[in-house]
């Protein structure tokens, strides 16, 4: 069986409109810990259930695969600068906290008040996924603000046109 190039499969998944999160937690020495998702979406209507893709070599990686909570932070429009410090590697001490809005919301969790969406998530499951673990997270409640969402798109932060807009471009 054929497998696809990994740069060819970069490319064409680049062109799959994504919704931007944050996912944050507090360890068990209580330090904060956050990354940059883009594979984020729901997985179980019953029981609830989400799931999100971390990198196996995240310096958040251990954090998060032992939790007890997370929290998943639905971006806004206007927050790209929170996920470009997200996204940043954690290496060498590096506060990826500093000079973003985020603070301590539901159970502790570091949040973003104007979020599109909050997601609080009980870990569920831990599954394998190549170079990525898949965090399976039982919701157990969530705050949503109706904020325009952050979606990542062709390598880059864009927002969701307006109905009337992809209406419109559609009828062309």
């Amino acid at each position: 069986m054929p497998t696809i190039d990994p740069a060819e499969f970069a490319r064409t998944m680049a062109h799959v409109p994504t919704p931007v999160t944050v996912v944050t937690t507090v360890d068990a020495a209580g330090r904060r810990l956050g990354f940059t998702a883009g594979s984020f979406t729901s997985l179980s209507l019953d029981p609830p259930l989400v799931l999100v893709c971390l990198a196996k070599k995240a310096s958040c990686h251990e954090g998060f695969v032992h939790s007890r909570r997370f929290l998943v932070n639905v971006l806004a429009a206007d927050q790209a600068d929170v996920a470009g410090a997200f996204a940043r590697s954690g290496h060498s001490g590096l506060d990826k906290f500093a000079g973003t809005p985020m603070q301590p919301l539901e159970h502790g969790l570091p949040g973003l008040t104007d979020a599109t969406a909050r997601i609080v998530c009980a870990l569920h499951d831990v599954l394998d996924g190549g170079d990525h673990s898949i965090l399976v997270g039982r919701m157990e409640s969530a705050e949503v603000s109706g904020a325009e969402p952050l979606v990542y798109h062709n390598r880059r932060f864009t927002r969701p046109g307006s109905t009337a807009e992809l209406l419109s471009s559609a009828a062309r």
